[in-house]
């Protein structure tokens, strides 16, 4: 039996397989290897589908289940409920975890001809902030999953530091390196002494000098651009003919990936429906009310996804909204990004700070800011992050492999 190192993201996962005397990632999805973290449960064909293939499946409408950003719930009461699939059937979330990660280990099985039962596995600085005993319940939560599918041998590393095992490898001197790991669900930083004579020590704890994070990234940003933007254009912040704000509940629970289901239950569809005489503009209602009746919710969220990264790749995009209203466009742009990422940008930025204080060292001795995780894609995070450290030198990783790249060198130290 071999091993394996998986990064299970919130927003992409990839798994690292020994290869000789290096790591090299496993395809996981055709020749990718990386694989969005999505399941589809496709009722109309009885299939389930993982990836790309799962959110192509949905947005060719078939009927089923979507699920995205699975590991944001870990250590919440929500992760022990069951949810609906629409066919009548319900599963656990931790069972759509357990399924998932069981995918990956198919497929790094299928690419290196043996069974895998050793593994190291990725995990954030805080899956739930300022709540430690809910942050160890995710992590128990995360090996029970990994454990039901048949890997028994389990380490943990955490994903900012295996970044910095990735940075390392291409030292020739050493350093104080900040790494800043942006992803989906969680900001994570860790300040790391790094060098060509510390990459052969197993045991690096008196090399962490700090770990700290924030539950906010790149999911918190495509909800903000949502409610900016799309939800507004359904009655968001709109006033009622009394001059009060409308109810926001099902704003938030529209901009939110797990919550997004809840609205489709039939008992608040038609309590929505009543709401219509608190529209100034009924054509708001309507859209509201399209939208829940066709279950166009996931397919919004993915617009605002695919808006901010549109923007973040450069200029201006439009938001195409004719599944809600014929000819119904947005115009987005970079200055619409930075106004609706403003708050979330500064939570983040002031971890980062504040894991260098953590550490007792001032900003001008770290070295480097080390950028991974999909979420450094966005110029005007990633701009203020390097702003808060001028005396550092500003480094971007593998935005999507590096954290996978790294636990592979962990597991390698552990296991080969």
């Amino acid at each position: 039996m071999t091993y394996c190192a998986i990064d299970f993201g919130t927003s992409n996962s990839a798994v690292a397989l020994p290869d000789g005397e290096a790591m090299r990632l496993a395809p996981v999805e055709g020749n990718y290897t990386t694989l969005p973290t999505a399941v589809f449960f496709n009722t109309d064909e009885n299939t389930r589908e993982f990836g790309r293939a799962a959110l192509e499946a949905y947005i060719d409408g078939f009927d089923g289940r979507l699920m995205r950003s699975m590991k944001s719930i870990l250590g919440s009461a929500l992760a022990e409920t069951t949810t609906d699939l629409g066919d009548g059937s319900a599963i656990r979330y931790t069972d759509v975890i357990a399924q998932f990660v069981s995918h990956l280990k198919h497929k790094a099985e299928a690419c290196s001809g043996a069974a895998i039962s050793r593994a190291v596995l990725g995990r954030p600085v805080f899956f739930v902030d300022d709540d430690p005993r809910a942050d160890q319940l995710a992590q128990q939560q995360l090996e029970a999953a990994a454990r039901s599918v048949g890997l028994n041998d389990i380490h943990f590393q955490y994903e900012p530091i295996a970044a910095a095992f990735d940075y390392e490898s291409h030292l020739d001197a050493e350093g104080l390196v900040l790494v800043a790991d942006i992803g989906g669900g969680t900001s994570d930083f860790s300040l790391v002494r790094v060098g060509p004579s510390r990459m052969a020590r197993l045991e690096r704890k008196d090399d962490v000098l700090a770990h700290h994070g924030v539950h906010v990234a790149g999911t918190d940003f495509d909800r903000r651009v949502e409610l900016a933007t799309i939800l507004r254009e359904l009655g968001y912040q709109s006033l009622d003919p009394e001059g009060r704000e409308l109810p926001n509940r099902v704003y938030f629970d529209l901009a939110t990936w797990h919550l997004i289901n809840t609205v489709y239950a039939p008992k608040r569809v038609s309590e929505l429906g009543l709401m219509r005489h608190l529209y100034t503009d009924t054509r708001q209602h309507d859209r509201l009310m399209r939208t829940v009746e066709r279950r166009l919710g996931h397919a919004l969220a993915a617009h605002a996804e695919e808006a901010k990264i549109g923007v973040a790749a450069g200029g201006e995009t439009l938001i195409d909204l004719d599944e809600v209203e014929d000819d119904l466009r947005l115009a987005f742009d970079e200055t619409q990004l930075v106004a609706a990422g403003q708050e979330d940008m500064r939570k983040i930025v002031q971890a980062a700070r504040d894991t260098v204080q953590l550490a007792g060292v001032a900003s001008r001795d770290v070295t480097a800011v080390y950028f991974t995780g999909g979420s450094t894609g966005l110029a005007f995070l990633s701009n203020a992050l390097a702003d808060a450290f001028p005396d550092a030198k500003p480094v971007f990783g593998d935005r999507l492999a590096s954290v996978a790249t790294g636990l592979g060198i962990h597991a390698k130290r552990v296991f080969g």
